[in-house]
């Protein structure tokens, strides 16, 4: 008999008073917790570039422990990996080796349990300032080909990459000192060719990703010139754009100047600079906004003014190096922006019933951090006791979980098909990195390193990734 319950159970054609029992609902409320959580794709970076020279010199590869001990000790879960090209700015032809390289690194940091910030630039300033010329950075045809040659790396380690800032174009990879891509005596004057050419990069780069990968300019009149959307409010994204694909909806901000002067070091161009900032805010609802502070600026780099402008602009990184002098003047709140910045999900309440071979779970859940995530997440509702684990995928997109917001969902799943007491626990998952397999060289499973901690005391379960929703449902 109990074989034929539970053949029955699992193709779900069991009677009510078989499966799960109609009870009434039960609800539990949840207290949140102030600790740093080492989310992904969120929170301070750590800045890592290496080099190619002309002999070949100059890479250094990354190192798994220094990673792993960012994450486990800092609770930072990325770095800003900035990919120099020197030699190749001269030379059409990527080497194999650079490649192997770059391989060897994706590797490492997915050994390490953090994701890279990825960019890629030919030159960093000469001697003197303003930087003398040339700059050294590649004309647009070498770039677009150099671009291809890259796309199988990037596909293949796409689940390492948080997101690819435009890069290629200048020093530093930031678009403004440049040999071809405006004038180099005066660099703010860019032609309608060289606008074409800096929007064939970006397109090359929108092309080598998979659909679901953003890429960041490094100022909103970039986006605004290349693809013809205007500044303010009007100009940035709506809900309906968001994650359709298109070449607008896949572009952010990196602003790197951050908080250095009124316009952030001519960050901001449109008059008056509230346009570019509205065009920001309301584009970074669903797109990254990040970048690093570069000097003291008081008041506007001060903590009131700072917490204020990241909260509008949806920060969801900056660099814990750099500015040093801005970071050490928050003081003691630099751990607000390292609790912050980016997305921080806790639960406030959730209600199980059962009826009729059924579970209904609803949850309300709060975002008290300055962003929404911007890469897809998969959500999965888990029934789970010392035997079995049963895992249903539920339809939510937690990247519209907006910043300050509360919201409500509801999902009504068969019950498990095997008798017993279960848990109920939620899965917020990487669809590419949610296995419960272990890290090289860990205890640690992907799933527990790349899945979503919420921020409420007593609910984590360390060793899946897993939320523990305190929830009990009997199966009869």
């Amino acid at each position: 008999m109990m074989r034929l319950v539970t053949a029955l159970a699992a193709i779900g054609l069991l009677l009510p008073t078989q499966a799960a029992m109609a009870t009434d609902g039960t609800t539990r409320t949840y207290t949140t917790s102030d600790q740093v959580i080492a989310n992904q794709e969120r929170g301070f970076y750590h800045h890592a570039e290496t080099h190619y020279y002309a002999d070949n010199s100059g890479y250094v590869p990354l190192d798994v422990n220094k990673l792993r001990g960012f994450r486990t000790q800092e609770h930072i879960t990325q770095i800003l990996r900035l990919f120099y090209l020197e030699k190749f700015a001269k030379q059409d032809v990527i080497d194999k080796h650079y490649l192997d390289l770059m391989q060897a690194d994706f590797d490492i940091a997915r050994a390490a349990g953090v994701k890279m910030i990825v960019r890629f630039a030919y030159a960093l300033p000469g001697a003197g300032w303003p930087p003398p010329t040339p700059y050294g950075d590649a004309p647009v045809s070498r770039v677009v080909k150099q671009i291809k040659q890259l796309t199988p790396i990037l596909r293949k380690n796409a689940d390492m990459i948080a997101v690819v800032q435009s890069g290629f174009v200048g020093l530093w990879g930031e678009g403004y000192y440049t040999d071809y891509f405006s004038n180099p005596a005066d660099p703010s004057q860019v032609s309608d060719q060289n606008w074409a050419d800096r929007k064939a990069v970006i397109d090359a780069l929108l092309r080598a990703l998979p659909k679901d990968k953003m890429v960041q300019v490094r100022t909103p009149y970039m986006k605004q010139r290349m693809y013809g959307v205007p500044t303010g409010t009007a100009g940035g994204l709506t809900a309906q754009q968001a994650y359709d694909g298109s070449a607008v909806a896949r572009i952010g901000q990196h602003n790197d100047c951050f908080l250095a002067s009124a316009d952030d070091f001519g960050t901001y161009l449109s008059d008056p600079i509230e346009l570019d900032k509205d065009f920001v805010a309301q584009d970074t609802n669903y797109v990254p906004e990040g970048g690093e502070t570069c000097g003291v600026d008081a008041p506007r780099s001060e903590w009131p003014s700072a917490a204020a402008e990241m909260a509008r602009l949806h920060f969801s990184f900056l660099n814990i190096e750099y500015h040093p002098d801005v970071l050490a003047s928050w003081g003691p709140n630099i751990e607000i922006a390292k609790q912050k910045l980016g997305y921080r999900f806790a639960l406030t309440q959730s209600t199980v019933k059962q009826s009729n071979g059924s579970i209904n779970v609803k949850l309300q859940l709060r975002n008290d951090g300055w962003a929404a995530p911007y890469n897809p997440r998969q959500v999965q509702l888990i029934f789970q006791n010392s035997k079995h684990t049963f895992k249903y995928t539920v339809p939510a997109d937690p990247r519209r979980w907006s910043a300050g917001a509360l919201t409500s969902l509801n999902w009504t799943v068969k019950a498990p098909p095997v008798p017993g007491q279960y848990h109920v626990l939620l899965n917020v998952a990487d669809p590419h990195l949610q296995s419960q397999a272990k890290l090289p060289g860990s205890s640690e499973t992907y799933n527990a390193v790349y899945a979503v901690r919420f921020a409420n005391n007593g609910t984590w379960q360390p060793n899946t990734g897993y939320n523990d929703l305190q929830q009990t449902v009997t199966i009869g």
